[in-house]
């Protein structure tokens, strides 16, 4: 048993010795392997460990050998101490082997990038050898030219020696051609006066001759004017005595009527209640007379619908406004909430008082049409004024209607045509200056709380019109709420005779520029009229659309409103929130097609009717980039054509004319 152990651990030391010299042999390898220049290959270093495994055999065998030559223990332990030392010393080799690897690798690593940047610098060599080829192309180009111009600089000394001498006989030659100018222009000149004084001396004879001809017969003429006026004078001092006696009559009879009146407000009590100064305003005026006498249409009648009888209308009557136009202006009368009026430009016999006319016959709104005179100069002239002679108010037809139509402030008697409506229009409205007469009046429709409070008699207060009336002590003054069941329109003729509108009206306003024809129609009726039917306030009301109702559209159409404000930025006309407010409200309230609300269409309206006339005056010579601007954005945008080339022809016409811009208008 013992000589088996021993044999066991002689076995043991054996392989271990082997295993050790192994790992020597193979450390002294890479050791020398290690002498050799850094930049060795993995391949080499693949090749030297193939190598060490051949050693490796080699000493395996060697190994064997031993084995069988082992004689002794003790030579074997102090063989085994032996390789032990050897085997620390080899992995001590191995161990900076191994690091040595790593650095080769890491210099690998660093000859590829090096690789790498030298293909770059080829590259770029090549690129800049290239350039260098050119730029020697281009010296040689540059030396071939100095050459020339060397040659060509001794040839300009020559052309200038040259064109020197021919300048003098040049001069001489120009003065003979001015010369010559000068009198083949005196020729024409003396042919043309000669051409002109002899049809100038043909018309005085035929105008003299004509001349002879009507001094005889104002000769004529004068003898019996003279006779005429022979006669007329003493028929005009007999009734200028007659009228000396009329007037000192009339004179004695207001003194009596003063005197009567004074009695008669005695024995009427103290503020003279015996007379009532609103007599005159509670009689209902014509206009609202005929309304209450007309049937009402069906209480759920569509907007559609009544937009179709008034195109039939209009055909009936011989009238021919496009759709459009139609819709437009039944917009503008919806929307008064926010805009107080529409206002119908352009030149005289293109429909505009017809369009307001028939829309409300065959709507059945009550038409009062108030003839503006030119010496307009204070609202009176608009609502009436106080005669304190006969202690009555004279209320104009406009101030009549209104009265009637107001339910917080009219008369008891007149609750039956309370729930009609009334369209208003101004005719000629720039025949007088706008802002003396109607500028309060409109502060007023602008200042009138929302058609949901209109309830509300402190909202109210200051939208209504107070009458210049001296009432019976104890009475409260009239006040006149002018209620959203009473729409406002205007025209304008654009003339030599006309003021033009002020900014507080254009921007209070929907303003239908009207374009003269482009073909004269004839004007021959189609089909029968509509029988003329009450539309009612509440049925109305129905139509009126809050902007509540664009729904997720209103944040496209906020955001088209917002372009245009960019637009009219660069016009140097910019707006602010009451315009925007507006305009949405427009396209919250355009009449649908189908059900589907049309946006596009109902802005261009709106760039039509509130941004165009406000850019009267701009300067072309700045500002014709920022039309084509707007002109694209109407085109490609709202999809209107005809609009854009409107815009382009009023600009290109302003650039010929006077250099300021004109809406001229557009013809559908």
């Amino acid at each position: 048993m013992g000589s088996l152990l021993l044999t066991v651990l002689i076995s043991g030391f054996v392989l271990l010795a082997l295993v050790i010299i192994m790992v020597i042999v193979a450390a002294r390898a890479d050791h020398a392997n290690t002498l050799k220049p850094p930049l060795a290959t993995l391949g080499e270093i693949d090749a030297q460990i193939r190598g060490k495994y051949t050693t490796l055999d080699d000493l395996e065998a060697e190994l064997q050998k031993r084995r069988d030559a082992i004689g002794n223990l003790a030579d074997v332990q102090a063989e085994v101490d032996a390789l032990i030392r050897q085997k620390n010393e080899v992995l001590g080799e191995w161990q900076q082997l191994e690091d040595r690897r790593q650095e080769i690798l890491a210099l690998r690593q660093e000859t590829d990038e090096a690789h790498t940047a030298l293909a770059g610098a080829t590259r770029d060599l090549s690129a800049k050898a290239l350039e260098l080829e050119q730029v020697e192309a281009r010296l040689q180009k540059a030396e071939r030219l100095v050459a020339q111009i060397a040659d060509l600089e001794a040839d300009y000394s020559q052309l200038e020696q040259s064109v020197a001498e021919l300048r003098g006989e040049l001069s001489d030659l120009q003065t003979l051609q001015a010369r010559e100018s000068e009198l083949r222009q005196s020729i024409e000149r003396f042919e043309r006066d000669s051409a002109r004084l002899e049809g100038e001396i043909e018309s005085v004879r035929n105008r003299r001759q004509e001349a002879e001809e009507g001094a005889r017969t104002a000769q004529g003429r004068l003898e019996d004017i003279k006779a005429d006026y022979t006669e007329e004078a003493a028929n005009l001092a007999s009734q200028r005595t007659e009228l000396t006696k009329i007037e000192s009559q009339r004179l004695e009879l207001l003194t009596q009527i003063e005197t009567l009146k004074d009695k008669a407000d005695v024995a009427g009590g103290v503020g003279g209640r015996g007379d009532d100064p609103l007599a005159v305003l509670k009689s209902l005026p014509p206009v609202l007379e005929g309304v209450r006498k007309w049937p009402e249409h069906a209480a759920n009648e569509l907007e559609t619908d009544a937009l179709h009888r008034v195109s039939v209308h209009m055909n009936a009557l011989g009238l021919d406004y496009h759709s459009r136009v139609i819709r437009a202006f039944h917009t503008a009368m919806k929307v008064n909430e926010t805009t107080q009026m529409a206002v119908l430009a352009g030149i005289s016999g293109t429909g505009k008082s017809q369009l307001p006319r028939r829309y409300a016959q065959a709507m059945g709104i009550g038409f009062l049409q108030v003839p503006v005179q030119p010496r307009w100069d204070s609202p009176q002239d608009l609502m009436g004024f106080y005669n304190y002679i006969e202690k009555q108010f004279r209320p104009t037809d406009l101030a009549r209607g209104l009265y009637h139509l107001d339910k917080w402030n009219g008369p008891d008697e007149s609750r039956d045509v309370q729930d009609r409506m009334m369209l208003v229009l101004l005719d000629e409205m720039n025949l007088a200056r706008v802002e003396y007469y109607f500028s309060d009046f409109l502060s007023r429709l602008e200042s009138r709380p929302g058609i949901d409070q209109s309830d509300r008699e402190e909202l109210r207060k200051d939208a209504e019109l107070e009458l210049d009336i001296p009432m019976p002590k104890g009475d409260p003054t009239p006040r006149i709420f002018p209620g959203y069941n009473v729409l406002f329109a205007g025209t304008m003729n654009e003339d030599e005779s006309t003021q033009s509108l002020s900014d507080k009206v254009v921007d209070r306003a929907n303003v239908m520029r009207f374009a003269a024809p482009k073909t004269i129609q004839a004007g021959v009726g189609q089909g029968p009229q509509v029988d003329p039917k009450a539309l009612s306030r509440r049925q109305w009301r129905q139509w009126v659309k809050s902007t509540d109702a664009l729904g997720p559209d209103r944040g496209q159409v906020e955001a088209h409103v917002e372009k245009m404000v960019g637009h009219m930025t660069e016009l140097g006309r910019p707006f602010g929130h009451r315009l925007g407010r507006s305009m949405i409200a427009y396209v919250a309230n355009y009449p649908q097609d189908g059900g589907r609300l049309n946006i596009p269409t109902a802005l261009a309206d709106q760039v039509e009717m509130r941004l165009l006339p406000k850019l009267r005056g701009v300067e072309m010579d700045t500002s014709d980039g920022a039309f084509e601007q707007l002109s694209e954005y109407v085109q490609r945008d709202l999809n209107d054509t005809v609009l854009a080339e409107a815009i382009r022809s009023s600009a290109a016409a302003a650039t010929e004319d006077t250099g300021q811009f004109v809406w001229r208008g557009v013809t559908r």
